[in-house]
């Protein structure tokens, strides 16, 4: 029962997160197209606020469920990662996460030093839709793909 809960946790997560990165990658960016740049600064500081109150519990959720999971049902499969497609997935699936987790602390640190560019931005933002897709592709695919 306590991994039914982490792993509903650890979903709810990770489709606000990955909501959230594929809104600003592959919506928001063609709406600077269509908006004044006026009206587009508004907009982002906007979202900006929102998602620097959000995130971090989001990401608290996500990988404080996610740990959870590993813990409770995963360790064994982790001990020896190469003895099975389902643990050389996990493993991966796993470095790409903590990969999220850096991109997303770096950002924060350099917000809190006002060294965040638009253009650092969107390459953040571009990086963590890659990864997500990735990630989404690996989580999947564990439970089919064997060798």
């Amino acid at each position: 029962m306590l991994y039914l809960l982490f792993l509903l946790a650890h979903l709810f997560a990770a489709l606000m997160f990955i909501g959230t990165v594929f809104f600003e990658v592959l919506i928001l960016a063609s709406v600077h197209k269509q908006l004044p740049a006026r009206v587009m600064l508004l907009v982002e500081q906007g979202i900006g606020r929102r998602a620097r109150a959000l995130m971090p519990w989001v990401l608290l959720v996500l990988f404080g469920a996610g740990i959870g999971m590993v813990w409770l049902r995963y360790l064994p499969v982790l001990a020896a990662p190469s003895s099975s497609a389902f643990g050389a997935l996990l493993t991966l699936k796993l470095i790409l996460a903590a990969s999220v987790l850096m991109h997303f602390l770096l950002t924060v640190w350099l917000m809190r030093r006002g060294r965040v560019s638009a253009a650092y931005l969107r390459f953040v933002h571009l990086s963590l839709f890659c990864h997500m897709v990735a990630i989404v592709l690996l989580a999947k695919s564990m439970f089919y793909i064997t060798w």
